[in-house]
């Protein structure tokens, strides 16, 4: 997405992105002091402080809604990015013209990894692969040379380019993942178990959150050299890389985007699995039938509208608007529990905190009335 609105809008859209930076910040450091405060998942959380049995099953519905519908498009979107990869070094793999045999080879590797359950190494592998793209692409921002005024305009002055709603509700979306934030809350309990922690847990998720968006904004500045008005494959993206790695771009690119694309295709359907299993009291044994069974679903139908002959970079772009409609739902929650005194005790929302979080709704919920709008055609 990062790539997508480089190439198309130049440094324009870059205020969207520090936005997003800085939602995600804030509702992150949130889930972090859910998890660690209450030791407990943040879907069950929301959903035992329901009295009214009707609150609490509409909580639940509205919570798999917005995860397993937000998981299943953004898997389709991972199976695609780790197909664009392949595409560009092996060509085109139909299956009767219709299926792309691609996406069900990253299926079935996802698949047997989650089977297997032992797929904590090959993720690290992944991701240093992924780190690598991301350490290239910060040379070529310094390689590039970028205007200064231009980035610092684009970057601290709020401009609506045409056609650009949709961007910048995905660059929202992409970084602020909505099953990150209930991912993020489990880990934390895990990882923090003291109120006395909780300084850095803060600290940790604010660093993990700035690395990441300045990588984003690396890769923002190396799109917009690429000169593109549409992006078509991966070979499209290499050209980003070119003024650093030369004709080595392509295999390059090429092999982020398969890592990025299955690393994604294998923790999304994970989270889904704890979030609703936490939503339903199941148990979140990796190797539990019904754990099993939501991550099957989820992986399946991904691996199926991404084999669909579609094209990959338009499931992409659906992925993250559909997180950017689910947002306001999720951040609803987050900031309901924030201000709940039986959960959080003398750690509830101050009225700072409550003035930030009512701003970051309303945003988040005039990108998604923007976004369905937009969708209708509407605008």
């Amino acid at each position: 997405m990062c790539t997508i609105a480089g190439s198309q809008f130049g440094f324009a859209l870059l205020w969207a992105l520090l936005l997003s930076i800085v939602i995600t910040i804030f509702l992150q450091t949130i889930a972090v002091r859910i998890g660690v405060i209450s030791q407990s998942s943040l879907s069950n959380t929301i959903v035992s402080q329901f009295r009214s049995k009707t609150i609490r099953i509409v909580s639940i519905i509205l919570i798999l809604s917005a995860i397993l519908v937000g998981n299943i498009a953004y898997e389709a979107g991972n199976i695609s990015g780790g197909v664009l990869g392949l595409e560009a070094v092996f060509g085109n793999l139909d299956f009767a013209g219709v299926y792309n045999a691609y996406s069900l080879i990253i299926g079935l590797i996802a698949f047997v990894i989650l089977l297997l359950g032992n797929n904590r190494l090959l993720e690290k592998i992944l991701m240093g692969l992924v780190l690598f793209m991301s350490l290239a692409f910060l040379l070529t921002a310094i390689k590039t040379g970028p205007d200064l005024k231009l980035f610092f305009s684009g970057l601290f002055i709020p401009t609506f380019p045409e056609d650009s709603i949709l961007i910048i509700i995905g660059l929202i979306g992409t970084t602020v993942v909505p099953y990150n934030l209930f991912l993020h809350a489990s880990l934390a309990k895990e990882k923090w178990n003291s109120p006395k922690e909780l300084k850095d847990a803060k600290i940790d998720t604010i660093v993990a959150v700035l690395v990441g968006g300045l990588i984003s904004v690396c890769i923002i500045i190396s799109s917009t050299s690429i000169g593109l008005d549409q992006l078509n494959s991966a070979v499209d993206l290499a050209k980003g890389l070119e003024p650093v790695f030369g004709s080595f771009s392509k295999q390059l690119i090429s092999f982020g985007l398969f890592a990025a694309g299955l690393t994604s295709a294998i923790t999304a359907p994970l989270a889904a699995a704890y979030v609703t299993c936490g939503c339903l009291n199941w148990s979140t044994e990796l190797k539990s039938l019904r754990f099993r069974m939501v991550w099957f679903i989820v992986l399946i139908v991904g691996v199926v509208c991404s084999s669909l002959n579609i094209d990959s970079i338009e499931i992409i772009k659906f992925a993250q608007v559909a997180n950017g409609i689910l947002l306001p739902t999720i951040t609803f929650f987050l900031i309901l529990i924030a201000n709940n005194n039986n959960v959080l005790g003398k750690y509830v929302n101050n009225w700072k905190h409550n003035l930030v979080s009512f701003f970051v709704l309303l945003i988040t919920l005039i990108l998604g009335i923007k976004s369905i709008i937009k969708v209708f055609n509407f605008l």
